[in-house]
C-alpha cells in the first residue's frame, strides 16, 4: 500500500512539472508572436510612406527613374515576403532599406528637394519608423533566443519536441548594419579632401610622423660638485652665560623726574609723585 503511494505521489510531481513546462514554453512562444505583430506593423507604417516620397520626389528627378524604380520594386518584393516568415521578410526588408538609402544619397544632390517641405517631413517620418523597427527587431531577437534556449535545455527538451516546440528564426539586421560608417567631420574645405574622396570612402591613411632623436647624455657630476658648506664653529665655552641671567630686580634701571620748566604752575591740588629718597 504504501509503495503504490510513493508511486502516486511521484507520477503526480512529474506530471505537474510537465504542465509547468508546457505552459512555460507556451507562454514564450506566444511572446515571439506578439514581438513579430510589432515589427509588422512598424514595417507596414513604413510600406505606406513610401508611395508619398516617390510622388513627392518624381517630378525633381526626371534623370533618376532607376533609382525611383528600384525602391518601388524593393517595396513590393518586402510586401510579399511578409508571407514566408521571418528570415525571408528579414531579407526583403534589407534590401528595401539598401534602396532607401540610395534614394536620400540621391535627393542630396537636388537642392530644391533638400529644401522641400513636404520632403523633409517624409525623410523624417521614415528616419522615425527605421528607428522604432530596429527597436522592435531587437525585442523579438531578444524573445527569439530566451526561446531556442529553453526548448534546447533540460527539462524542457524532454518535452518540447515532442509536444510540437520548434526552433524560431531571428529577424536579421542587414549587413551594412555592422559595418562601421566613415564619418567626415568637415574640416577644410573641398580642395583639403584627396581625390576620389566621397560620401562613404575613407581618406587615405596619412604616414605617422617620424619620433624625436633621443636627448644627448649628460655628463656625470665631477667630485665635489655641489660644493660643501664650510662647518661651522662651535660656541664658546660659558655662552650663553648661566649666573646672573636673566637681570636682577630693578632691571631696567628707572629714569629720574625730570623738572617741569620755568614759570610752570601745577594745578590746584596737584601732588607731585614721591621722588627716590635721598642720600
Amino acid at each position: 500500500m504504501e509503495t503504490w503511494l510513493i508511486i502516486g505521489i511521484i507520477a503526480v510531481v512529474i506530471v505537474a512539472a510537465g504542465i509547468l513546462i508546457y505552459n512555460g514554453l507556451v507562454q514564450k512562444r506566444l511572446r515571439i508572436d506578439e514581438a513579430y505583430a510589432q515589427i509588422e506593423v512598424q514595417l507596414k507604417r513604413r510600406w505606406d510612406l513610401i508611395p508619398n516620397l516617390v510622388d513627392a520626389v518624381k517630378g525633381y528627378m526626371g534623370f533618376e527613374q532607376k533609382v525611383l524604380t528600384d525602391v518601388t520594386e524593393a517595396r513590393a518584393s518586402a510586401v510579399a515576403a511578409g508571407a514566408q516568415g521571418p528570415a525571408a521578410q528579414a531579407q526583403a526588408e534589407n534590401a528595401l532599406t539598401s534602396s532607401l538609402r540610395s534614394l536620400f544619397a540621391t535627393v542630396e544632390n537636388y537642392p530644391d528637394l533638400k529644401s522641400n517641405q513636404n520632403v523633409l517631413e517624409l525623410q523624417e517620418q521614415l528616419t522615425t519608423t527605421e528607428n522604432q523597427i530596429s527597436f522592435a527587431r531587437q525585442h523579438y531577437n531578444a524573445t527569439v533566443l530566451d526561446y531556442n534556449s529553453a526548448i534546447a535545455t533540460i527539462p524542457s527538451v524532454i518535452i518540447a519536441g515532442p509536444l510540437g516546440f520548434r526552433k524560431r528564426d531571428f529577424f536579421d539586421a542587414e549587413p551594412e548594419a555592422s559595418q562601421v560608417p566613415d564619418v567626415d567631420l568637415g574640416f577644410g574645405g573641398d580642395d583639403d579632401r584627396p581625390t576620389g574622396a566621397g560620401v562613404g570612402t575613407a581618406p587615405a591613411p596619412q604616414p605617422r610622423p617620424a619620433a624625436p632623436p633621443p636627448p644627448p647624455p649628460q655628463a656625470p657630476p665631477q667630485q665635489g660638485y655641489p660644493p660643501q658648506q664650510p662647518p661651522q664653529a662651535p660656541p664658546q665655552p660659558g655662552y650663553p652665560p648661566q649666573q646672573g641671567y636673566p637681570p636682577q630686580q630693578g632691571y631696567p634701571p628707572q629714569q629720574p623726574p625730570q623738572a617741569p620748566p620755568p614759570g610752570y604752575q601745577p594745578p590746584p591740588g596737584y601732588q607731585p609723585p614721591p621722588g627716590p629718597p635721598r642720600q
